[in-house]
């Protein structure tokens, strides 16, 4: 029984981690060296609703699917239906294979780290993301319905441009706290820190792009 309070605990503390890498990322990335089983086993749940969340921020950053009421004949459901499953899709091969390409480009710069590791250093440095999906994309939908999916629709205003703006300041949060978490986790220097990230970062973009050219109607 103490043994099942201990482990719900600790999955709590991890759940609070989740939010605080926000303020205080630091604290967040220093416990993250703690490979243990019972450490990596607390964290895997809310890696896996941050992976699950992030994935579905980043498709919306695509520039397809700023168009889809332009190329398919589609409603609201279906968008959501086609964000969800799309985001599983995307964040959990962010998770496995990005996670992987981070622990190589970590040995390529002298380091010798799991991927299982690497990929909950990256799980957590989605929060910004994450944060974009619950805050900034209700208020677009919510002022500009469903021209955030069409082409020159009232969301191509200042404000729409301000509040797509935010979505990629938290995409752009997310790497500048990917690069620091393997700074911290791993010990390394800014320089290698940033070279082990920059794999990673550039296969996302590069699945990212691909969005943008899915053949049209």
């Amino acid at each position: 029984m103490a043994t099942a309070e201990v482990a719900h605990d600790s999955q709590r503390a991890w759940w609070l981690r989740a939010v605080l890498v926000l303020q205080n990322p630091r604290p967040v990335f220093l416990a993250l060296r703690d490979q243990s089983e019972e450490a990596e086993d607390a964290r895997s749940e809310p890696a896996t609703a941050l992976v699950f969340l992030g994935g579905m921020a980043g498709v919306l950053l695509a520039p397809a699917f700023g168009r889809l009421y332009d190329d398919y004949a589609l409603d609201a459901l279906d968008v959501l239906v086609i964000v969800i499953f799309a985001g599983s899709i995307y964040g959990f091969f962010s998770y496995y294979v990005l996670g992987w390409t981070l622990s190589l480009g970590i040995r390529a710069l002298g380091g010798n780290e799991r991927a299982k590791h690497c990929r909950h250093v990256l799980a957590f440095s989605l929060t910004p993301l994450v944060l974009t999906l619950l805050l900034v994309w209700p208020l677009r939908l919510a002022v500009y319905g469903g021209d955030v999916f069409r082409s020159g629709g009232a969301d191509e205003s200042v404000g729409g441009q301000f509040l797509r703006c935010l979505c990629v300041a938290g995409a752009a949060w997310s790497i500048g706290l990917l690069v620091y978490g393997v700074r911290t986790v791993f010990r390394l220097d800014w320089f290698r820190a940033f070279g082990a990230s920059f794999f990673a970062v550039a296969l996302v973009g590069l699945v990212l792009a691909l969005w943008s050219v899915l053949p049209t109607k």
